[in-house]
């Protein structure tokens, strides 16, 4: 987590502002590539939404069923995993509370833990409850949903945009399965109304800072837009992805540098460097967090790919739009972490850290569906199968995405 305070973003005005003042800075820093992308104007949600469908549709959860009743690896394994975990336990209570108070480096830490671990509980329940049809486990994720929405007010410190966005990542995931697969969700407006009140304000407006940060944030918001029906929200989800993804991953059609978010303010040659961590040296794939290291960078390839998952649910595909850099990104940052010598062009020769259990959404959209050869990152992938729980808003991704067709 960074340390400071994250800039809020102030509307349209001073976005408009920030576009303006790189626009003037062009003169100076016309052999780059830092124009940002700006956002197709037209609508991105659908008529009709799909439901349950945030990550995951009834067809995968039907798929994941029928793989794990016949038994069929890898997917007995890994629902034996996540059934083996603290998050599927039927003797779990929720710890609510009003303020949520989450510092850098988590100091302080007022129920942050207990907020991203609650959210995945609720919707690791929830995925036991489809597989199993046991509805203890359905009970058991509406009631830690319920204490929560009766309790939660604000979200506070410097860690909070966030802490929201990786704790709203999991609590809608969890309220669509159970709100459209079980028989019954007696508070479920109230569900939503935290979403809308408490989750969306701190969320849709972004962040300029890591990208990472307004990845998950952006996550965050378009599977509460799912789950609130909210399509102005979906649209302003799509519109801060196509901003960011390009202001996130970098391949060499970008030019001498990376493109930039707009807003960002980073109108110099000196300033995008810095803010991708020092690398001076760019390649197809490279992340603006590479250098700092590649769990951040796991976050947000794992956000990206979850938005693109929860879009093409809704039936309106971002992956083709995306697909050239998370391939490339995949692969990078696999190839390194299995073993491949880093060069002293990247990050000084050294690599910190692993992408963690985040690669299996991304890998069966790319290769499995659109057909691209992914050997480094399917080499990652199966090494780490089954892939559980980062327990921060990264869950049993082996058991809902390995292979999954639907």
């Amino acid at each position: 987590m960074r340390t400071g305070t994250v800039p809020r973003v102030l509307g349209t005005a001073a976005a408009l502002a920030a576009l303006l003042t790189t626009a003037l800075a062009a003169p100076a820093v016309a052999e780059r590539s830092t124009t940002p992308d700006r956002a197709p104007a037209q609508a991105a949600a659908p008529a009709n939404f799909t439901h349950p469908g945030v990550l995951v549709s009834r067809p995968q959860l039907d798929f994941v069923r029928g793989r794990v009743q016949a038994g069929a690896q890898p997917w007995k394994s890994a629902y034996d995993q996540m059934m083996g975990s603290k998050y599927a336990s039927l003797t779990r209570t929720a710890k609510p509370r009003a303020v949520v108070e989450c510092g850098s480096y988590s100091n302080p830490n007022n129920g942050c833990t207990d907020e991203r671990e609650d959210a995945i509980a609720a919707y690791t329940l929830s995925l036991a409850w489809y597989i199993t049809q046991d509805g203890r486990y359905a009970q058991k994720a509406i009631q830690i949903m319920d204490a929560w929405s009766a309790v939660i007010k604000d979200h506070t410190n410097s860690n909070a945009p966030l802490q929201t966005g990786w704790a709203g990542s999991s609590w809608p995931r969890a309220a669509e399965i159970i709100k459209y697969t079980y028989s019954s969700w007696p508070d479920s407006g109230r569900f939503g109304t935290m979403l809308r009140n408490v989750y969306l304000p701190e969320v849709t407006n972004g962040s300029h800072s890591n990208g990472n940060w307004e990845l998950s944030m952006t996550e965050a918001a378009i599977g509460i837009a799912v789950f609130l029906e909210d399509r102005a929200a979906y649209d302003k989800a799509v519109g801060k992805f196509r901003g960011r993804v390009p202001a996130y991953i970098y391949v060499t059609a970008d030019g001498s540098l990376p493109k930039v978010a707009p807003g960002s303010g980073l109108d110099t040659r000196a300033k995008v460097i810095n803010y991708w961590q020092g690398q001076s040296t760019f390649m197809d794939g490279l992340s603006q967090e590479t250098c700092r290291d590649l769990t951040h960078t796991g976050y947000g390839l794992s956000a990206i790919s979850h938005i693109a998952e929860t879009s093409r649910i809704q039936g309106q595909d971002l992956y083709p739009e995306i697909a050239d850099r998370l391939r490339h990104a995949m692969g990078l940052h696999a190839k390194h972490q299995l073993g491949t010598p880093v060069p002293s062009s990247l990050c000084g020769g050294s690599l910190k850290d692993n992408l963690g259990p985040v690669t299996e959404v991304g890998f069966n959209a790319l290769a499995n569906r659109l057909g691209y050869a992914m050997t480094n990152t399917q080499t990652l992938t199966e090494r780490q199968r089954p892939a559980g729980s980062n327990n921060l808003f990264v869950a049993w991704e082996t058991l809902t995405h390995a292979n999954n067709p639907a």
